[in-house]
């Protein structure tokens, strides 16, 4: 699979997950209500399904001017990094807003989901191209 049906089924299952761990993490973890914590998870998602297209687009750009083929766990920490960390700059002022908290507070909080997701896209981004193959930025 490749193209853009690949980046919709990607991101698609990768933010449904991401919601329910999201809304899990922020109730259990952080003690906000449940109606909070899944407007928050389900914003926080729309917010990174945005940014999963326009960084994926870039980052196989990049990749497919790359000498080396393949994704080595080099490369695939280099995209979990460059990923969650853009979401870092997009979603702190929006947990700091939405749940009425300081900005230092939801950098805190972003940062406990933060280590979180960098191991959930490690794991993800794996997982999905075992299953449909790489793309074909990275295929020799």
């Amino acid at each position: 699979m490749q193209g853009l049906k690949r980046k919709v089924v990607y991101a698609t299952l990768f933010e449904l997950i991401a919601i329910g761990l999201t809304s899990s993490l922020l109730m259990f973890g952080a003690g906000h209500d449940a109606g909070h914590a899944g407007v928050a998870a389900v914003a926080s998602s729309a917010v990174a399904y945005v940014w999963n297209f326009i960084f994926n687009y870039a980052f196989e750009a990049w990749e497919a001017r790359q000498a080396k083929r393949g994704r080595g766990w080099q490369r695939r920490v280099a995209h979990a990094v460059g990923f969650e960390g853009g979401l870092v700059v997009m979603l702190v002022p929006l947990f700091a807003w939405w749940l009425g908290i300081t900005l230092w507070d939801a950098l805190v909080l972003d940062i406990g989901l933060l280590l979180f997701f960098l191991v959930y896209t490690y794991i993800y981004n794996l997982a999905f191209d075992r299953v449909f193959g790489l793309p074909a930025s990275a295929q020799g």
